[in-house]
């Protein structure tokens, strides 16, 4: 409401410049011209003045019926020929209008058409200006924010289909992770059941949000990982290192979790003693996130469907959301996979 209001007021404060402008100019520039040669008593000066106050109204008229009626109708629509003649029209109904206004007012004095004309036109060219103006400006002004926030809207819908896909791979790595343990017969399945509920409740509740802290994000990341080393035991060194700085600072959800999906879903498998090593640290509003895994380039071993589906639309989500403020690094040398990501958090 507060926003409403304050934009309303602005609005209202640009209409009172124009016209403030718009109503000073022109008695400027003919102030020496409105007037009869001969001395005015302090009586037809009081008239003059009148007359040029009630004048303001209909000059206000013709801003606005070419601001609201005419540009809109005629001119946007390329009907020049239209727009012209509404142009002469409104010219010729504000001479008339001041003719008679002139005549009640000043009955003593002579109306003199070339005078009134010399007077008003270049009023009247003025307002008409000084409206096409402001209607053109205007529009485009509207034009630009409507389509901000289209493509607002667009990055939105992208967004949520980005992590329509995301969401799936990681529950299909998660349900392996149970599968495995089952075959096992491991006392850890309860636990670790327990653990995907809550990851579940994560995924269908908080990334609803725009944002979510950083502590909540890291959680998360933990339990993932604390799900893989319960999977694969000491088949494969994992080490984790988490420093959080600020956890109330901000970051998208599930924005760092392919990452570390990719990690597993790559540097396991036909590899001779695989290690993960995750790194995260926030300082000064930046985060540093680095994942290292070793791959093997010999590896036949056929894939998912969704094989890094999850690092191609993380890359799209952060150009989407932070553009300049972040910078990702991924690297293949030998033999070991690196990611290093940083980025701006907000609060």
């Amino acid at each position: 409401m507060t926003i409403n209001f304050s934009k309303k007021w602005i609005k209202i404060t640009l209409h009172i410049l124009v016209w403030v402008v718009l109503i000073t100019l022109p008695y400027i520039i003919n102030v020496n011209r409105s007037r009869p040669p001969h001395p005015l008593s302090s009586y037809e000066e009081n008239q003059f003045l009148r007359l040029n106050f009630i004048s303001y109204f209909y000059w206000i008229a013709i801003f606005y019926l070419n601001n609201k009626v005419l540009i809109p109708s005629f001119f946007y629509r390329k009907k020049y020929l239209w727009y012209g003649l509404s142009f002469v029209g409104c010219l010729l109904l504000a001479i008339t209008i001041h003719s008679i206004l002139f005549r009640i007012l000043l009955p003593d004095f002579d109306f003199n058409l070339g005078r009134t004309l010399w007077f008003n036109t270049p009023t009247f060219l003025l307002t008409i200006a000084a409206s096409a103006a402001f209607t053109m400006i205007s529009d485009r002004i509207n034009e630009e924010k409507r389509a901000l926030q289209r493509e607002q809207e667009n990055m939105k819908t992208e967004l949520s289909f980005l992590r329509s896909q995301i969401s799936p791979h990681f529950i299909f790595n998660v349900l392996n992770n149970i599968v495995a343990l089952v075959r096992l017969k491991s006392n850890e399945l309860e636990p670790t059941v327990m653990k995907l509920s809550g990851l579940m409740q994560y995924m269908l509740y908080e990334t609803d949000e725009e944002k979510v802290s950083i502590k909540t994000e890291t959680e998360y990341l933990k339990a993932y990982i604390d799900l893989q080393k319960q999977r694969f035991g000491k088949k494969i060194v994992i080490e984790t290192n988490i420093d959080i700085e600020r956890e109330f600072d901000e970051i998208e959800p599930m924005l760092l979790i392919p990452f570390i999906e990719n990690a597993f879903k790559h540097g396991v498998g036909m590899i001779e003693k695989p290690q993960i090593f995750v790194d995260l640290k926030t300082e000064n509003e930046l985060l540093t996130f680095t994942v290292r895994n070793k791959f093997s380039e010999d590896d036949t071993e056929v894939k998912d469907a969704a094989s890094g589906i999850g690092l191609a639309n993380v890359s799209r989500r952060l150009n989407l959301l932070y553009g300049k403020e972040h910078q990702l690094e991924i690297e293949k040398k030998n033999g070991w996979f690196n990611v290093c990501l940083t980025l701006k958090l907000t609060v």
